[in-house]
């Protein structure tokens, strides 16, 4: 699953997921722009890539701006080469029940979330079409699969980034290039480190699995993906849940 040669970017690579895939793309040879709302926050990172061995490039940025996006993009070209590989986990959750939720908290996270991801797609499929070689993978979840009471953005953002793979699965598989979606259940991160105590017994009962997930659990089926191994898997949503949903 070597990745040498490529160039890589992933959002929301500050922390959590989006750090743990930056990690392991770099390890299979990617030159990684971890991305993050700023160059402080993709710093340590990048950093620890590079003091890895590995290549790296912190990068900030507003995903839910276009403007910003393809500045940034433009800027990733200059510096590590043509991205042909994207990761979209920018992210963010404002939780309410749809009573209390304000149309702010509303349109944030679906800008954050599913616009981000458009964002860099429209930004970056001009340098996948000329390599006639791309990978995209969006970051989903099992709440936009299923559903949450008092995440009814969260969760459209979250069903929108599948119905988004599909369709650019089908506009740009003539060029080579793959559009993925994975939907990881509870993983372990500073987004769930909130989580009551009763909902981690739950996911711990009902998981065949029996435990919540790692950002070590997610990121080798991204890089995998992300390689010449899943040539022929597009359009897909692969779920990372320890079994919670079966």
């Amino acid at each position: 699953m070597s990745l040498v040669g490529r160039t890589a970017i992933v959002t929301g690579a500050s922390r959590g997921i989006g750090a743990e895939i930056a990690v392991q793309l770099a390890n299979a040879g990617a030159a990684v722009a971890c991305v993050a709302t700023s160059e402080a926050n993709a710093q340590q990172t990048a950093d620890a890539i590079n003091a890895g061995g590995g290549k790296a490039q912190p990068f900030g940025c507003d995903v839910s701006s276009l403007a910003q996006v393809e500045v940034t993009v433009k800027r990733i070209t200059e510096t590590l080469g043509p991205p042909t590989v994207l990761v979209n986990n920018a992210g963010l959750a404002r939780d309410n029940l749809m009573l209390r939720l304000t149309e702010e908290d509303w349109d944030r996270v679906i800008d954050v979330n599913l616009k981000g991801a458009f964002n860099f797609i429209k930004s970056c499929q001009r340098a996948m079409s000329k390599e006639r070689w791309g990978r995209i993978v969006n970051v989903s979840s099992v709440v936009g699969l299923h559903g949450t009471a008092g995440q009814t953005n969260y969760a459209a953002s979250k069903a929108g980034l599948i119905g988004l793979s599909l369709a650019v699965a089908k506009e740009l598989g003539s060029r080579n290039v793959t559009c993925n979606a994975i939907a990881p259940g509870f993983i372990e991160t500073d987004m769930t480190a909130d989580l009551p105590e009763p909902m981690r017994e739950y996911v711990a009962k009902t998981a065949p699995i029996g435990r919540l997930g790692t950002p070590q659990d997610v990121a080798p089926l991204v890089v995998f993906l992300c390689s010449d191994a899943a040539s022929y898997i597009t359009g897909q949503t692969v779920t990372i849940d320890g079994g919670l949903t079966l």
